[in-house]
Order: structure tokens, then sequence, then C-alpha cells
């Protein structure tokens, strides 16, 4: 550079306090014009690059959840990349220019040389590199946070919309067939003495007791033809529609044969079609109570994961939070043959269980990501002396051995840039560690990865 560039370059408040000796550490550099559009970095990129802004703007995005968001907006005065090169990681976003700009650069080995011989530009380097960790850091973890809520939310929904469809459903039904059970009471109430009323109504007790037998789809076809055959023999034109209850009561031509002898043949297509009414009302009941039992459960698995109404530090059973996991993110665990290995012998301990359960399930969903939704996953719990001890193994590929040693570090992340923020084994371990006084440690080899979570069963005060 020449004596006015490096005037221009000097005048950025990174260099102010730069006396006339000290001016050879920007030795190396270059002034750059960017226009509107170029990309400065792009997330997940090594650039080895340190940029000053002379001039212009340049904003910094991020991905999270494969959606664009904007970190900041970088002006004159500003610097970029310095964190990259202290912490040799990746961008951690991407910088376009977005008004036309003018830059100061520097390669890696020029910037470690500037960082060594000038302390005050190094002092505010660093100042800056720790304040922008840790703001991005701070996002992130809201954003993690909110990501598992999505997760949880989504998997929730999913979850409530089969049995609230198929109570829907049931209840729809229940209004035909409510209507069918009067209309058949007409046409009996004309053709049935009190003694006949008798045998019927003892009759539909008798089937709505009986027990019916397991059938596959090959024998309940031929049933349902025989008592088909049966009802139309007998004058009833909705033979094929009252079959298949009728067998899936346990009726057969018999049972069938015996109540038809004790009622007048007038009466026969209206007290076979009640007594089909009947046994589909009492079906339809039960429907719609296993569909509300199930949303339920589901609510009681809300509760439990969330600890709702319930003080944050407790002694607890820590099966309950694991089931409760299981149960929110069944959605992602249908094709996954899901193994419990439970020592329900484990003692309660003292613990922060919403805060475990946001443990429980970033583990178990990696472990769902590393088997692609279609593997094994074994979830287990043991004791090992004064530990209780978690474990969640997976049949997946396993984690590279080069990139072991870096999965506890802050936005590593061995998945695509946009679909993980690379803090939720972060988090998970500032859980159990700090929190808690436990650890977190690993295994990995092709074919099972296996994490341990160790927890303390008594708490040193």
């Amino acid at each position: 550079m020449n004596a006015a560039e490096f005037q221009e370059v000097r005048s950025a408040p990174l260099f102010a306090k730069l006396t006339d000796e000290q001016l050879s550490c920007l030795d190396g550099g270059e002034l750059i014009d960017a226009p509107v559009g170029a990309i400065l970095a792009s997330e997940g990129e090594h650039t080895g690059y340190f940029h000053v802004i002379l001039a212009g703007e340049v904003r910094a995005t991020r991905t999270y959840d494969r959606q664009s968001i904007l970190l900041g907006v970088n002006k004159a005065g500003h610097f970029l990349g310095e964190t990259m090169l202290l912490l040799d990681i990746p961008w951690l976003a991407t910088c376009r220019v977005s008004k036309p700009a003018r830059l100061f650069r520097l390669n890696e080995a020029n910037f470690w040389q500037m960082t060594g011989t000038c302390p005050s530009v190094a002092r505010e380097i660093f100042r800056s590199a720790s304040g922008r960790m840790r703001n991005l850091e701070g996002y992130s973890q809201q954003r993690e946070k909110l990501a598992a809520l999505g997760t949880m939310a989504a998997g929730l929904a999913h979850e409530l919309n089969n049995p609230a469809s198929a109570a829907g459903r049931a209840a729809a039904h229940l209004q035909q067939v409510t209507d069918s059970l009067q209309n058949f009471l007409c046409g009996l109430s004309k053709n049935l003495e009190s003694d006949q009323w008798e045998f019927l109504l003892n009759g539909a007790q008798e089937a709505s007791e009986k027990t019916a037998p397991e059938l596959d789809h090959l024998a309940r076809s031929d049933r349902s033809e025989t008592v088909a055959t049966w009802l139309e023999a007998h004058g009833i034109s909705s033979a094929w529609d009252l079959a298949p209850t009728f067998v899936s009561a346990g009726l057969d031509c018999g049972w069938l044969d015996n109540l038809a002898a004790k009622l007048p043949p007038a009466s026969h297509r209206d007290a076979f079609g009640w007594l089909e009414a009947r046994l589909n009302l009492k079906s339809l009941i039960r429907q719609v109570e296993q569909a509300t039992g199930r949303i339920s459960e589901l609510v009681k698995a809300v509760k439990s994961y969330s600890f709702m109404d319930q003080s944050p530090m407790q002694e607890l059973d820590i099966h309950e939070g694991i089931e409760s996991t299981l149960t929110m993110l069944g959605h992602k665990l249908k094709n996954v043959t899901l193994v419990r290995a439970f020592d329900r012998s484990i003692p309660r301990i003292p613990a922060n269980g919403s805060e475990l359960n946001q443990v429980w399930t970033n583990l178990i969903d990696n472990a769902i990501h590393a088997v692609n939704g279609n593997g094994k996953i074994c979830v287990g719990t043991s004791r090992e002396d004064d530990q209780l001890v978690v474990e969640i193994v997976d049949n997946g590929a396993g984690i590279p051995k080069d990139i072991q040693s870096r999965m506890f570090e802050p936005f590593f992340t061995t998945k695509s840039v946009g679909t993980g923020t690379g803090l939720g084994l972060i988090i998970s371990n500032r859980i159990v560690g700090d929190r808690h006084g436990g650890e977190i440690e690993f295994e990995s080899h092709p074919g099972e990865t296996r994490f341990k979570v160790r927890l303390p069963i008594h708490r040193k005060s």
C-alpha cells in the first residue's frame, strides 16, 4: 500500500491508536472494493481472511431451520472474521455486501502477525470476539430452545390429530346410529309383545358381553359372507352392512338362529337392524373413550415433560421424564426400533426435571437423526456406585474419529447448514455438569454410538 492508502486504513477506529512505528503491523494487507451482493464469506466456509470495513455496509445472516436470520448490519469502522481466525472454526454466518464497500483485508498469517505486534489492536479484537461470541451463543441458545419447542409442538399436533380425528369420526357416526335406533324401535313397537321384547333385550345384552375370537382377514371375510347369506335368507335387505358388526361381536349363524326363533318373522328386519345398531353404538362409544383417553395421556405427558405446576428442583423418578420425552418424540420414532432397558430400582434424585428433559430430547433426537429415522435406539438406566447412569445408544454410522474431539465445541455440528445450531450438546453438557454436578461422555464407532449421562444420586449441599 502507498502512503495515502495507509492513511485511509489508519482512519478506521481499530487502528486509530497506532503510532507511526506500529504501522508495520498492517504490512501484507490489501484494499479491495466490493459491489452490492458480493459475498465475503459463506456460513460453514473457511476463508482465512480478516476484514475491516472502511466504507459501505455488510449484512451478516445465519441459517436456522432452513430460514435465513439477520444477525446484524456492519458499517464503516466495524471488522469481521476475527472470531473464526482466533478459534480456527468455519464462518458462523454469511456476510454479504449490502452497500458498495471498501475493505482492508488481511490473510491469516498477517492477521496473527498484527495481533502479535500491536497490543492495542489485539486487545480490541479479543474484546470484540468475546462479545460477539456471547451474543451469538445467547441468541442461538434461544433459537435452540425455540427449535426444541417447535419439535415438541409439531410432535404433539401429530399425535393429537389421530385420536381427535378418530373421536370426530365416531361422534359423527354416533348421530347416524342413534337415528337408526329410533327408527327400528318404532317398527319393533308394532310387532313385539312384552315377552318377545325381553328375549331381544337379553339377546342384545348377551351379544355385547361375548368375547369375539381372533380372526385373520380371510377368516373374517369368510365368516361375514356366511352371516350375510343367513341374514338375506331371513329377508333382511341390508345383510352385507350388518354382517361385519355381528362377526366383530362374535355372533355366528347358530346364535342368530336361536334369537330369530324367539321373534316373529315380521320383526326380523327391525330386530336385527336394532341389534346391529346397538352393538355399533357400544363400539363407537369405546372408540370415543379410547380416543379421549389417548388425548388425556398426551396432555399428561406434556405436563410431565414441562413439569407444569411443579417446583423446578425436586426429587424425581428419572424414568418419568424419559418416558414423557419419548412420548413427545413419538412421531419421529414411528419407524425406529426402540428398546427400553430400565433399572426401576434406581432411587429418585434431586434434579430440575424440565432441564433434564431438554437433555433427553437433544440426545434422543440426535440418535434419531443418526439412524435416519429408521434404525434401532436403546434407552437404558443403571446405577454405578453413587451415580445414576442414562445411556442412549443408536446403531447409526457412528461419529468419525477426526471430529469426536470437537463434539462439545460451541457451534460445531455434524448436521447440514441450517438444520442445527451446534449448541445442543453444549447446552446439555452445561445442564448436566454445571446444574446437576454430573457429566456426559460418549464413545462411537461404525454401527454404534453410545452417550452416557452420569448424575449423582446424592447431591452435595
